[in-house]
């Protein structure tokens, strides 16, 4: 039975078109060796940032559905770009869509979530081609709407593709792996094995690496992914069970969210039905929302609550309903915060990782405002000046 890969190459990867001819020579050798390849692309280098920057001079607020739209254009010039590279080296290939792929979505049309992959449309392609190219970060709604995956979308497209496919999934990029933090703030060691828990903890807490959805979806299906670095032979990343990996680590890596925004809202009571609509609305506009805090004195309620800054304009229209029947609510957002969080599944039966991580702060005179603890990771609220700072120092603590 012929062999089927599902590879991922992200936008840095394609970022020009000389990439795009050398990943095309990559995809060819190996589809010449008998595989049938699955290659999902994401948008070229900045084309996403670009034509955000575009809508913002039209308007602060765009429709929703209007931006999906256009979003879904980067990655349709990739996939079109990249099979048309592959004819000229003789390699049959088809281009697709989200849509074409069978990719069926629902939810937020900026965010929506992928319900399932219609294998239908893979088995037809490869009766006359050697390689599929997927457009990633989009798929289509019940209504026939184009819509998007969110911030790295296109990893969730290829996990979810293989799953379908029930292989397993490579994704490259700019980087060789997995590291115990970000390698351009601090030279930590790049990590060989690493579980889907943990991963999901670090990608979920900032880490940027993989997108956290995708690792959820390897998890419950049980994708294994390979992390590696674009067209080098240099050892990457395996992301797998935990039950396959022989040693626990006390701590695997340290994270670093700069993209957060740090919410806090006051009210001059303890109002149950205040916040049982906040959190309706929080729902209804699909806004993750973490390190809950809530403070009920004589002054009345006040709650605290971090959130991505990409969910911004939701949250003032949130504000803005809540409003109109709640005329004391105020509320704060503030920018110059950054969460930092320490991880590893070791957590579970080491003692002492919060107390060194406690001392470690205070030793460099780092303050931290919140702190939340899961079952394997520990997060801070520090300010954005320590941000860095606290990378580096919990680094050196623990060995990365």
């Amino acid at each position: 039975m012929t062999k089927r890969s599902v590879i991922k190459f992200g936008g840095t990867s394609v970022g020009d078109f000389s990439k795009i001819k050398n990943i095309a020579k990559y995809l060819a050798n190996r589809a010449n060796n008998g595989e049938e390849l699955v290659v999902v692309v994401s948008a070229m280098g900045k084309t996403t940032d670009e034509l955000l920057k575009n809508v913002d001079l039209l308007s602060k607020e765009p429709d929703q559905y209007d931006l999906a739209l256009l979003l879904t254009t980067g990655e349709q010039q990739t996939i079109s770009y990249l099979a048309i590279a592959l004819k000229e080296l003789d390699v049959k290939a088809k281009a697709m869509t989200g849509f074409q792929a069978g990719i069926k979505t629902k939810g937020h049309y900026m965010k929506s979530k992928i319900l399932e992959v219609d294998n239908e449309a893979f088995n037809k392609a490869f009766c006359s081609n050697k390689v599929v190219v997927v457009a990633g970060f989009q798929g289509m709604n019940a209504d026939g709407e184009l819509t998007t995956l969110g911030r790295g979308g296109s990893d969730t497209t290829a996990v979810a593709i293989a799953s379908s496919l029930e292989t397993s999934c490579e994704i490259y990029t700019d980087v060789a792996g997995v590291y115990g933090t970000d390698p351009r703030i601090y030279p930590a060691k790049r990590i060989d094995v690493v579980s889907f828990e943990e991963m999901m903890e670090m990608s979920a807490l900032g880490a940027g690496v993989l997108e956290t959805r995708s690792v959820e979806i390897a998890k419950n299906y049980h994708v294994p992914i390979y992390l590696g670095q674009t067209l080098s032979d240099e050892r990457g990343t395996w992301i797998m069970p935990q039950k396959d990996i022989l040693e626990k680590k006390a701590v695997t890596g340290v994270a670093l969210d700069k993209d957060m925004h740090y919410v806090t809202f006051s009210y001059p009571e303890n109002d149950a039905t205040l916040l049982k609509q906040l959190f309706i609305l929080l729902e209804k506009e699909e806004i993750n929302i973490d390190m809950i805090s809530q403070i009920v004195n004589e002054d009345g309620l006040q709650l605290s609550f971090t959130m991505k800054d990409t969910d911004t304009v939701e949250l003032k229209h949130i504000f803005d309903t809540l409003y109109k029947e709640f005329t004391e609510l105020n509320y704060v957002v503030k920018s110059d915060y950054v969460k930092v969080s320490v991880i590893g599944s070791g957590m579970r039966d080491m003692s002492g990782v919060a107390s060194k991580v406690f001392m470690t702060l205070l030793e460099n005179d780092i303050e931290f405002y919140q702190v939340t603890t899961s079952e394997i990771s520990i997060s801070y609220v520090v300010d954005q000046t320590n941000g860095v700072l606290a990378v580096e120092k919990l680094c050196e603590a623990f060995g990365l």
